[in-house]
This record gives structure tokens, sequence and C-alpha cells, in this order.
């Protein structure tokens, strides 16, 4: 069984940096895409940063400059570098990969179970 597992989050002041991790794990074949969402308190999941297999990254435009997205293939790691971090970043992190199990010759998408962000004013 695959699954995602993040990482990193806590509490941090206003103007701080934190680094999230999502580790892949099981028997995967392959990730295309991977991205990480966040979802704040009574509003919907939005989509942050996705990055491709290649490399090719976009943002949301509330992060640009201050977030930084990364993978590292070999180790089937997502990252997410957040800099500069606003009260309005406090959210529950999630991430997201379109995945193939070994032997399944079909994609999935899968989430991780979410990390919290909390930035303190």
């Amino acid at each position: 069984q695959v699954q995602l597992v993040e990482s990193g989050g806590g509490l941090v002041q206003s103007g701080g940096s934190l680094r999230l991790s999502c580790a892949a794990s099981g028997d995967i074949f392959s990730i295309n895409a991977m991205a990480w969402y966040r979802q704040a308190p009574g509003k919907q999941r939005e989509l942050v940063a996705r990055i491709s297999s290649g490399g090719g990254t976009n943002y949301a435009d509330s992060v640009k400059g201050r977030f930084t997205i990364s993978r590292d293939n070999a180790k089937n790691t997502l990252y997410l570098q957040i800099n500069s971090l606003k009260p309005e970043d406090t959210a529950v992190y999630y991430c997201n990969a379109d995945l193939s199990p070994q032997g399944t010759y079909r994609y999935l998408e899968v989430w991780g179970q979410g990390t919290l962000v909390t930035v303190s004013s």
C-alpha cells in the first residue's frame, strides 16, 4: 500500500521559515506531478504549489517569491520551503501525488494526512 507522510509543520512567528517534507512510501513504480495544497479554518482547500516529474513548477499568486517547491526523485520525497511566513499562511498543508503503484499499470491520486502550520503574529 502506498502512502504519503508529511512532516515539518509547527508553530512559528510571523516572518519565520519552515521546511515541509512529504515522503512517498510503498511499492511505487513512478510518480508524476506532486503538489502541496493547504486548507485554512473555514476555507476550501487550495493549491499552493505544484511540481512536475521534470521539475517544472507553478505557484499560487499568494505564495510566489516566498515558497519554493522541490523534489528528490531518488528518495520519492517532496519539499516545501516556506519563508517570510504570514498569519494568513496558517493552515493544514497536504501533500498530493499522481503515482503509479508497482504492477497496477495505472496512476492514482494520493493524499497525505496533512501537517499543521500555525503562524503567530
